[in-house]
């Protein structure tokens, strides 16, 4: 009998959804995506999710991963930055299990891409610490310890020795905007990674964000203890860990 979750990804100009084949981490089905309105309520936002749930017919135990951009503090969204603030202080888990009427598990974006690496990606069958991290407009990042997810971690604000903040001086975004070279851009990662390796030891690290696709410019630069590996799953890791996550979760309980 296979395993099925559904996975879906909650983004600013676009949710995205797909059932998942826990086995193998691969879709079931093809991914189906609706535009994100401007703005849009809570409501209106868990309406969406449900149409694309749906659009799966998916079983009725069925459990649903909702990768979301903001931390997640027992289901709760504490903040919100690229969705409508009413988000702010709402039990986003609540919301979801009522609209959809289903077992949901709301889940940080970063780290629900993070884990989909660990599990099926990049860093499948990886042993001890691995440290995610997702060179973007800003560092994303995901803490996976003997295959328990730490949640919430923001280590694109770890002070590094120089008093700026590590996606401040170092993000892909930075990269962009100062027009460095690969080169310079490489001294300035050093720096960031010989932090992160200082304080958490990871066995391995993962780098993930569209930069992820050079690789070879950048990270043979980068001298650490621990192997850096580029992501894998790329757009699909967000779906694929908030699928499996939610199936963790539903028979957890």
């Amino acid at each position: 009998m296979k395993k099925y979750a559904i996975g879906v990804d909650v983004g600013g100009s676009g949710i995205k959804a797909a059932p998942v084949d826990l086995k193998t981490g691969e879709f079931a089905a093809e991914r189906y995506r609706i535009p994100t309105p401007e703005n849009a309520s809570p409501v209106e936002i868990a309406g969406i999710i449900k149409e694309l749930v749906e659009h799966f017919e998916p079983k009725k135990n069925t459990p649903v991963g909702v990768s979301f951009p903001a931390p997640i503090l027992g289901g709760v969204v504490p903040f919100i930055a690229n969705l409508s603030q009413e988000w702010a202080g709402m039990n986003a888990q609540e919301l979801l299990v009522t609209e959809l009427g289903r077992p949901v598990t709301v889940i940080n974006d970063a780290d629900a891409a993070g884990y989909g690496e660990v599990r099926y990606g990049a860093a499948k069958g990886a042993k001890g610490t691995v440290l995610v991290l997702t060179l973007g407009t800003g560092i994303g990042s995901a803490l996976v310890s003997h295959g328990h997810l730490v949640p919430n971690t923001e280590m694109g604000h770890i002070l590094l020795p120089n008093g700026m903040e590590a996606e401040h001086y170092a993000s892909s975004g930075v990269r962009e905007k100062e027009e460095l070279e690969y080169e310079e851009w490489a001294q300035r990662l050093q720096v960031v990674f010989d932090t992160y390796e200082q304080l958490f030891s990871p066995d391995v690290f993962i780098v993930g964000g569209g930069v992820s696709k050079k690789h070879k410019k950048f990270v043979p630069l980068i001298e650490t203890r621990a192997p850096i590996i580029p992501a894998e799953l790329r757009n699909a890791a967000g779906i694929v860990g908030a699928a499996s996550l939610a199936w963790e979760a539903a028979n957890e309980a």
